[in-house]
């Protein structure tokens, strides 16, 4: 059995991680909170597209990733296969994003998160062992079946709170304070899961095909970045409540105030008879056409 090392370059990778999945979490569910409010079916499933891209994209499997960097076998150079590692990338999104689908539409209910829940975990424990089988290295990968079961355990835990989160979190402070939390659950997840992971080397040493983890962290990096940038930019350029209804209230000031048609409003005082003086051949009005009451 080989030694495994899973953190080479000491606390950075999982520094780095542990940012990553508090900075993802904390856009998705600023996304998320748009999803119920939005007016339209169209603008909620592009917040929901928002919203997966960011937890499930930027908090979970941009996280794996940059906690892998930190991942070595002694004895073996890892490569990853990028086909499988592209799919691995759009599982977490997916199952965040249909996840989002079942607790964003429809009245709040425990039922709802449940389900949303553990078909989300499900699915971000299957993007962490697709992530893992993309890996190459000459040697056999084996799993210890009880800490497996407890990572996806957990990660059905941590999903079903962060749809719960979502769905009911609006305030800033309390965002930033359920996204640590998020944070911890998802890292808290890899590693139990890394920590069931046992490597037994080939006795014949061949040559490792695939991507080296270096070659793919630039493309990953400059790819958070922008979509990082663009949701930043979907937020800020977005209106928020404050704005509708500011702009509601002009546009109920800029409109005329007009009278139904063909119903006289109350006039006391004869004002529409005298507001006809000013007419060519207009008779002047006197006490006889306004008898007292």
């Amino acid at each position: 059995m080989a030694e495994i090392n899973h953190f080479e370059y000491g606390w950075i990778t999982p520094a780095l991680s542990y940012a990553l999945s508090v900075l993802g979490s904390v856009l998705g569910l600023i996304c998320a909170g748009r999803i119920r409010t939005a007016s339209s079916a169209g603008q909620r499933a592009w917040w929901g597209i928002l919203a997966a891209w960011a937890i499930g994209g930027t908090a979970i499997w941009t996280m794996h990733f940059m906690a892998m960097l930190g991942f070595a076998v002694s004895g073996s150079r890892i490569r990853y296969d990028v086909p499988v590692t592209v799919v691995s990338a759009l599982l977490a999104v997916v199952a965040v994003g249909i996840g989002l689908a079942i607790v964003g539409t429809g009245r709040l209910s425990a039922v709802r998160v449940l389900a949303g829940g553990l078909f989300t975990g499900a699915g971000v424990a299957a993007m962490h062992y697709t992530g893992m089988a993309a890996m190459r290295l000459n040697g056999e990968l084996g799993y210890d079946p009880t800490r497996v079961a407890l990572s996806v355990l957990i990660a059905v835990v941590a999903a079903t709170a962060a749809l719960w989160l979502a769905m009911t979190v609006r305030r800033g402070v309390a965002i930033f304070a359920s996204a640590l939390v998020m944070g911890v659950a998802v890292n808290g997840m890899h590693f139990t899961g890394m920590s069931a992971l046992s490597v037994h080397l080939h006795e014949r040493r061949g040559e490792v095909a695939g991507a080296e983890a270096g070659s793919l962290l630039i493309p990953i990096v400059l790819l958070v970045i922008f979509g990082v940038v663009g949701l930043v930019y979907a937020l800020l350029a977005a209106p928020t409540d404050e704005d509708r209804a500011a702009a509601a209230y002009l546009a109920a000031r800029r409109a005329p105030a007009a009278d139904p048609v063909g119903v006289d409003s109350p006039d006391p005082v004869g004002l529409r008879a005298r507001s006809t003086l000013a007419r060519p051949g207009a008779q002047f009005p006197s006490r006889r056409d306004h008898p007292p009451r």
